[in-house]
């Protein structure tokens, strides 16, 4: 079947297939190649994904979600406008529209097989690798082989390269996550020695300590909080992003606001200049972070700061040029930008698609990776000289190539001893309830033997997709139980696997066109028979609540007097609506008005509400 490389980033998200030996990425209709990987749901119930969906997040906040790919492997539900989805399930949305694009570049329907390589940050635990397997199944997809970012871009770096040597770190500082990791080149073989990272560090953070810093100056110069109010806030978060890309470009960047909330009914705007210093000073301390990482990276490997011989920047936050800066100060070397930051995961990923699928051969370029944490049980070992229980005792280290397949022996614990639990953690601290939990199951059956202790072989088995399968076995006996640790993972079962399906499937209805992309309805609707709807806005506390209704509502009275008489009618009608749902305590409904409400002003403000 066809195959594909997918980047599904952070902020925004890539496709790519081969054509030919080379590695290119697909575009949608408009021809755009990057997907914003952002979701929003309309009023009429119609979801938008992308570009349209990112522009939508000023006016309508609470239907919309970005950044969820920080969320994966939670079992929290994120709202999206009325309803409520797992992380992967929103997923999903992102990563059907990519499939969108596969499709029509292989003239493929929707029963026609699609497989997908995935890329996840390396530094992703066991249960975010299986959450992001399971966005691909719920896209229709078939994920035989999740990769991590840094190794997709080494492939993307090494083809064609076959003849070079030597060792590369891989910098990949994206939008949301940031990895590390050391490769080294020869024959065609590109051999993962070490990977750190973070997987909650990247632009996004960059852009709120902008948007922390101009809220502080709005405080100071006009005493309310614009974090308090939904708009304000999605209008200082987009003007950050704006301008911490004009600052890989420009010593400076202006910021004008004209309309940002309003106090005592009087407008109250932002206009700022941010120089790149103060910039590069508000992120200092998550470079420096960064390069923690570098560091141990290097330690990992048992290699020093000279004997690397190539330096790759990927993701889009490595433009700043105080990451290149840093780079090259501790390597004293330039770093090198062969290929686009923000296409080389997604071009990675369809060369192991294409090694895959036997289009690119091992002999002429092959990876191998790494597991980024250690692995193991909790067991009772000396500590102080005393047996002491839920110790974690390592069964594959990290750095450990994989895949791999390991066994250690344990004993039981007391005498007649017939069963044992075992719990499996991921991390590298001393005591296993420190640890990632990823899962546990009981092996009985074991023969009482009140004599010695039963010896237990316990065998982990780490597949290329970062999947963990484990065994423990009774010597004795041969009584053995062998679990896939996703498979203890209540809502990976069959049951949970079709609620998700059902789920977005009740979201589709109504939806032209599937999940395609579709213009923003620019009309808003008089008739209020659809203001009932089960509704809830981003979590606020009622104070919050509370101050975003009366802001609102002062925003609308100051707007009222420039608008048409049957305008006006429509409006004050709307807002005697809310005001009553608010004092009858019909939090349901003041919720949905009110955010019906923050979507009409922007529309006012923007001149897209005619009379009609």
């Amino acid at each position: 079947m066809p195959i594909v490389g997918i980047d599904l980033g952070t902020t925004n998200s890539a496709i790519a297939v081969l054509d030919g030996r080379v590695p290119v990425l697909l575009a949608d209709t408009n021809g755009q190649y990057i997907l914003p990987s952002v979701v929003h749901i309309t009023p009429q119930n119609k979801i938008v994904v992308g570009s349209e969906a990112e522009a939508a997040k000023v006016a309508m906040p609470a239907r919309t979600v970005s950044t969820v790919k920080r969320h994966m492997g939670q079992d929290e539900q994120l709202l999206l406008g009325p309803h409520r989805l797992l992380p992967e399930e929103i997923t999903a949305l992102i990563l059907k529209e990519l499939k969108i694009r596969a499709q029509a570049h292989y003239g493929l329907t929707d029963q026609d097989p699609l497989e997908a390589v995935i890329t996840v940050p390396a530094y992703f635990t066991d249960q975010q690798r299986r959450a992001t397997k399971r966005a691909g199944e719920l896209a229709g997809l078939v994920v035989e082989r999740i990769i991590n970012e840094p190794t997709a871009a080494a492939l993307a770096f090494g083809l064609g390269r076959k003849d070079q040597r030597g060792h590369v770190i891989i910098y990949d500082l994206g939008g949301g996550t940031f990895d590390v990791s050391i490769v080294e080149m020869f024959d065609g073989i590109l051999e993962v020695k070490a990977s750190r990272g973070n997987s909650h560090l990247g632009g996004e953070d960059f852009d709120w300590l902008i948007v922390d810093y101009l809220a502080d100056i709005v405080k100071e110069q006009s005493g309310i909080d614009p974090l308090d109010d939904l708009r304000a806030k999605a209008l200082l978060k987009q003007h950050a992003e704006v301008a911490k890309k004009e600052l890989s470009q420009a010593e400076s960047a202006e910021i004008n606001i004209p309309l940002l909330s309003f106090e005592n009914d009087q407008p109250v705007g932002l206009s700022q200049v941010l120089g790149r210093e103060d910039f590069e000073q508000m992120i200092a301390a998550h470079l420096e972070e960064t390069m923690d990482c570098v560091r141990g990276v290097l330690e990992d490997a048992q290699f020093t700061a000279g004997e690397i011989d190539r330096i790759i920047l990927v993701g889009g936050s490595t433009r700043i040029p105080k990451v290149a800066q840093l780079m090259q100060d501790f390597f004293g070397r330039v770093p090198r930008r062969d290929i686009d930051p923000d296409q080389a995961v997604a071009l990675g990923a369809s060369v192991q698609a294409g090694i895959k699928a036997g289009s690119i051969s091992p002999e002429i370029l092959i990876a191998t990776d790494v597991a980024p944490f250690s692995m193991g049980v909790a067991a009772v070992a000396p500590v102080d000289g005393s047996p002491t229980p839920g110790v974690f005792s390592v069964i594959i280290p990290r750095n450990t190539t994989i895949p791999v397949r390991r066994t250690d022996q344990y004993f039981t614990h007391s005498p007649g001893q017939t069963a044992v639990s075992i719990e499996i953690y991921q991390g590298e601290l001393e005591w296993a309830k420190q640890n990632h939990f990823l899962g546990e199951f009981v092996l009985d059956g074991i023969p009482e033997n009140y004599k010695e202790a039963e010896q237990i072989n316990v065998t982990f088995g780490y597949d290329l997709n970062g999947i963990l399968e484990v065994t423990a076995r009774a010597e004795s006996n041969g009584k053995e139980m062998s679990i896939k640790v996703n498979d203890q993972i209540d809502r990976d079962s069959r049951h949970a696997f079709a609620a998700s399906i059902k789920r977005l499937e009740g979201l589709q209805q109504g939806t032209a066109a599937s999940f395609h992309q579709e213009s923003l309805p620019l009309e808003w609707d008089s008739d209020d028979d659809d203001e009932d709807e089960d509704f809830a806005m981003e979590e606020l506390t009622a104070d919050e609540f509370v101050a975003t209704l009366k802001r609102t509502l002062a925003e609308a009275d100051e707007l009222i007097g420039d608008l048409s008489k049957p305008q006006q009618k429509r409006m004050r009608r709307f807002m005697d609506k809310l005001t009553r749902a608010f004092e009858e305590d019909d939090l349901a409904q003041a919720e949905a008005l009110l955010e019906e409400l923050l979507d009409l002003l922007f529309r006012l403000e923007m001149g897209e509400w005619d009379e009609s």
